[in-house]
């Protein structure tokens, strides 16, 4: 009879066992987010701020040269003529991913199980409350103090300009308060996500000796570019990075995404996965 009882307490306190888990479980689910392991590589690896102070260090031990050689130019329109020689040098930085760090925005809409659209990015923006990317208020500061002009190249919308330059400001960034170096997607006509337009301005009137992004269209012209064709310019350009051009790993969006598939918008997941699984290369 002891016996007896003590198998049905035995089993009881396993149903409830089990039960309790089953509810800790789905409590505690990780949200089913294509972005959560690279949102949680940016926020906590150490690695990524490694590869983060890395690149600025670089530059800081880099720019006394483009500074003493007035041939040195990282625009590869300037390349093409000699008129860039005499201009005042410049540098220009794309912001997000590069200077400011907006992984906490990613990170809610894992939370909350959305995708990324233009009413939440711009309540997040105009909470001006993005971090500093590791090591880029130094190495501003010092080009600034060299007399180098700083430009923010953006694709931020210019609605929520000041937002950004008060998260700029606040951050301890070089922001100019004689001249707009702040240059938003939008601002003034024919400012597309392109950036070409924006560039050309700055590099009509200074030399510019550095660039720096986390998307290869913050250094040249890569819309609707195929995999292959991204791959032969980053080629063809190898030899500006570390020196001219510094970018930065960005595992969570970009257009490497959209070239993955072939910068189509209107795939089904299942399309999509099928992509996903061709592109992962297992070597058999």
């Amino acid at each position: 009879m002891n016996t007896y009882k003590s198998l049905i307490i035995i089993s009881a306190l396993a149903f409830t066992s089990c039960g309790t888990f089953q509810n800790a479980s789905e409590d505690t689910a990780v949200p089913k987010n294509t972005t959560t392991q690279a949102t949680l590589w940016v926020q906590n690896s150490a690695e990524y701020k490694a590869l983060a102070f890395q690149t600025y260090n670089t530059a800081l031990r880099t720019i006394s040269l483009p500074l003493e050689d007035s041939f040195w130019t990282a625009s590869i329109n300037q390349k093409e003529s000699e008129d860039y020689m005499s201009l005042p040098p410049a540098i220009i930085l794309d912001i997000d991913e590069t200077v400011l760090d907006n992984s906490p925005f990613q990170a809610r809409m894992i939370k909350q199980n959305k995708s990324f659209n233009i009413e939440d990015w711009n309540a997040w923006v105009n909470e001006a409350n993005a971090s500093a990317v590791p090591g880029a208020v130094e190495f501003t500061n010092y080009a600034h103090e060299q007399g180098v002009k700083i430009f923010y190249i953006s694709n931020r919308g210019y609605e929520v300009e000041e937002a950004t330059r008060e998260n700029l400001i606040a951050e301890g960034f070089p922001v100019s308060e004689t001249m707009d170096n702040i240059m938003s997607n939008g601002e003034e006509p024919g400012w597309t996500s392109s950036k070409i337009q924006r560039r050309q301005l700055v590099e009509n009137n200074y030399r510019v000796i550095m660039i720096f992004g986390d998307d290869l269209n913050d250094f040249f012209p890569a819309k609707d570019i195929n995999q292959q064709k991204r791959a032969d310019l980053v080629k063809q350009y190898s030899e500006n990075f570390g020196r001219r051009w510094f970018i930065f790993p960005n595992p969570v969006y970009g257009s490497w995404e959209d070239a993955l598939y072939d910068f189509e918008d209107d795939l089904t997941e299942s399309e999509k996965n099928a992509i996903i699984k061709k592109k992962l290369n297992s070597k058999n």
